[in-house]
């Protein structure tokens, strides 16, 4: 048995075998770092999103270490809405003599903390809520549904507004566990409606036969097969809890006073006289926003494309 495997082994070549794996290389399936850096590569768009998104947030994270808060915050009349590009003032100062580039650097850094904070810890629970409720079904379902609409019906800004207001002391952090209570319900819904499709699915079905644990069949079975709309949702929710900060700071109910965001500095826009005659208060704020939901709504795209891509060829592999 041993000879006809070493005489055969002998007479291939080192380049023939070399050929080989070389083509073994190229038939095997790409992974997924490289779909995803070949769909960026064709989105031109998308790719510079992806660029400015990183260096931005990179910018913001240092630069914010090298500046004093309470120093920027002091009022200066001397420097009483400074215009932009003068000395020391680069996008030039608000009404109490205050730099808006420092401001603009900092609320960057609290509004986009507050942003991924609040998506990370509503998309996990919305969608760990809604593999279970979907994949259960029955009484299960029933009954976490009835916990969802309990949330739906009640007025969250409303409720927001109230919980802030009667808390005395509170931070970026307290004001993203407020918000988490109540920014999870649109993602369990729409997991919810796919986990009911996939639990009746063959594969799912199959996986109970052999024994498999329902949590690993909804994690490392359902859960992968819905990746792309996972991917999507949070991205989505990412760019929609930017503005929800901003909307509430804009309000007055956001961080506290004393701490700048992207939402205090729109809120400059008030004053009908910021709107005409000081534009540099508000409108680099304003642009930031337009920019960075634009960027994460390009880089999405992408995303789903290459989870869409991988499934795509895992199922091939398997068939």
């Amino acid at each position: 048995m041993d000879k006809p495997n070493s005489s055969f082994g002998s007479n291939i070549s080192k380049e023939e075998l070399e050929k080989l794996e070389k083509q073994s290389e190229e038939e095997a399936a790409p992974s997924a770092t490289r779909i995803m850096w070949n769909e960026f590569k064709a989105n031109k768009p998308a790719l510079i999103s992806l660029i400015l998104i990183a260096v931005f947030i990179l910018f913001v994270m240092i630069a914010s270490m090298f500046i004093n808060v309470p120093n920027m915050m002091q009022t200066n009349i001397m420097n009483y809405y400074a215009q932009p590009f003068s000395a020391n003032f680069w996008l030039g100062a608000d009404a109490g003599g205050r730099s808006i580039a420092q401001q603009l650097i900092v609320g960057s850094r609290n509004s986009i903390g507050i942003a991924i904070g609040l998506t990370i810890i509503s998309s996990s629970f919305g969608i760990a809520y809604g593999l279970i409720s979907g994949y259960y079904g029955g009484l299960v379902d029933l009954a976490m549904q009835r916990v969802y609409d309990f949330f739906m019906i009640i007025p969250y800004l409303m409720t927001v507004i109230v919980i802030v207001t009667i808390i005395p002391h509170y931070n970026a952090v307290t004001l993203t566990l407020i918000l988490s209570l109540f920014y999870w319900m649109g993602t369990s819904r729409l997991i919810r409606s796919r986990a009911l499709a996939e639990s009746q699915k063959d594969y799912v079905a199959a996986s109970k036969t052999i024994g498999t644990r329902d949590l690993k069949i909804i994690f490392g079975s359902i859960m992968p097969n819905i990746s792309s709309l996972i991917i999507v949702d949070t991205t989505l929710s990412f760019a929609e809890n930017i503005g929800v900060e901003t909307g509430l700071s804009f309000l007055g109910f956001g961080l506290p006073l004393g701490t700048p965001s992207l939402g205090t500095l729109i809120a400059n826009a008030n004053d009908p006289e910021n709107i005409t005659q000081y534009w540099w208060t508000w409108f680099p704020a304003a642009l930031e926003i337009i920019v960075l939901c634009l960027s994460i709504s390009y880089i999405g795209q992408v995303i789903r494309r290459t989870a869409d891509s991988s499934q795509r060829v895992s199922d091939k592999n398997k068939q």
